[in-house]
């Protein structure tokens, strides 16, 4: 669950949900911040290293077992 966002990133109550952001934005790691009392975690090893993280969507590519044909 999300907590909040700070500077636009997730702020997370459990540990997991932190690292697949983490995982999913190209950086490894997490961190801590305190919202309201709770402490949250936060993808990326740092909160400068999660500011700067590749949030381009990541897609994964199919590709088919069968050779490719081409009718021009």
């Amino acid at each position: 669950m999300t907590l909040t966002t700070i500077d636009g990133i997730p702020l997370y109550s459990t540990l997991e949900e932190a690292l697949q952001w983490a995982s999913n934005n190209g950086l490894t790691g997490y961190h801590n911040h305190n919202y309201e009392g709770v402490n949250g975690f936060m993808g990326g090893s740092n909160h400068s290293s999660a500011r700067t993280a590749d949030r381009t969507p990541r897609t994964t590519t199919r590709r088919s077992s069968r050779p490719s044909s081409s009718n021009y």
